[in-house]
């Protein structure tokens, strides 16, 4: 750029700074994440799923739980593109209100995890000694626990206390989320642990900040990538799980639908080889989501890593 008389204009020189400010590790991290073919493929696989469980029901000419016996079981046609349960139901129209049920609870499930592992993983980071055993080794019980087990167990009571099914929903994203926290405390533990003892921490000591600002406005916000990577991981897990739970009758249970008690409705070996429009959409629809969800948490992870080499 030529310089006349010595001086640069204002605007002129805003523009040229900001073109050569390095872009901020947010912004490297969504560059890469673009460029990454499979994680942008399961990012759009999962955006298509989640607009077509949403708004798909609303477009359907079927009512939700209108029996009609007489279009019992029918195969695919044109009026009922994936066929009919024995009750007649539409059955596009109940994978996707079932679509709804079990990404709802894989993303609820997710939420409690990350609030409840997030913020035991720091504070034992942060404190050590008393505090860091206690937290780690109540970790260590919950993780040497088998989870579906204790899934299948904590469901079959839910089924004797005769819990009503739309409050079943949201005692199973509790349960999930409940016993999803461990890894990532030990993930987030492990990063303050490192982090504690950085420059800007022993200047956020020196001015006198308290511990819980510390710990919340400048410790766990340099988690966020592991984070972000554990919850994708933790929904398709979520999800998995409720299908598990669903599919054995202890989870989420009619007349609300969900993937897993879909599948479960094909439950004699005539309606599994004669019928397979019963089991093979919703079986679909849990397999696309979890491999999607896979594929972009492998992305993001890879995206976020400063460590990897491109």
């Amino acid at each position: 750029m030529q310089i006349e008389h010595g001086t640069v204009d204002a605007a002129t020189y805003d523009s040229v700074s900001i073109a050569r400010r390095p872009a901020s590790p947010w912004r490297l991290a969504l560059r890469r994440l673009r460029r990454n073919h499979l994680a942008m493929a399961g990012l759009a696989v999962l955006v298509v799923m989640i607009l077509a469980c949403l708004f798909g029901p609303m477009l359907s000419p079927y009512q939700t739980e209108k029996i009609n016996i007489m279009n019992g079981n029918k195969p695919p046609s044109d009026a009922h593109w994936l066929g009919t349960d024995k009750l007649g139901r539409d059955i596009l129209k109940r994978v996707l209100l079932a679509g709804r049920i079990s990404l709802s609870v894989g993303i609820v499930a997710m939420v409690i995890s990350v609030v409840i592992g997030s913020v035991l993983g720091a504070v034992a980071g942060f404190y050590g000694g008393l505090v860091d055993s206690l937290i780690m080794r109540l970790t260590d019980i919950m993780m040497s626990v088998p989870s579906l087990p204790l899934l299948i167990i904590l469901g079959a009571v839910l089924s004797d206390l005769r819990v009503p099914p739309e409050m079943r929903i949201y005692i199973v994203m509790l349960i999930l989320g409940v016993l999803s926290w461990p890894s990532l405390a030990r993930l987030v533990r492990s990063e303050i642990l490192t982090l504690r003892e950085q420059e800007f921490m022993q200047a956020a000591e020196v001015l006198g900040l308290r511990d819980h600002r510390r710990i919340f406005r400048h410790l766990l916000p340099n988690t966020i990538p592991t984070i972000i990577v554990v919850a994708t991981l933790t929904v398709a897990g979520a999800v998995l799980s409720e299908a598990v739970l669903s599919y054995f009758g202890i989870g989420v249970v009619p007349p609300t639908p969900s993937w897993g008690n879909l599948i479960q409705s094909a439950n004699n070996l005539i309606d599994f080889q004669k019928r397979p429009w019963l089991w093979i959409p919703p079986g679909l629809c849990i397999f696309i989501t979890v491999i999607a969800i896979n594929m972009f948490g492998d992305g993001l992870r890879d995206a976020l890593d400063p460590k990897m080499k491109r």
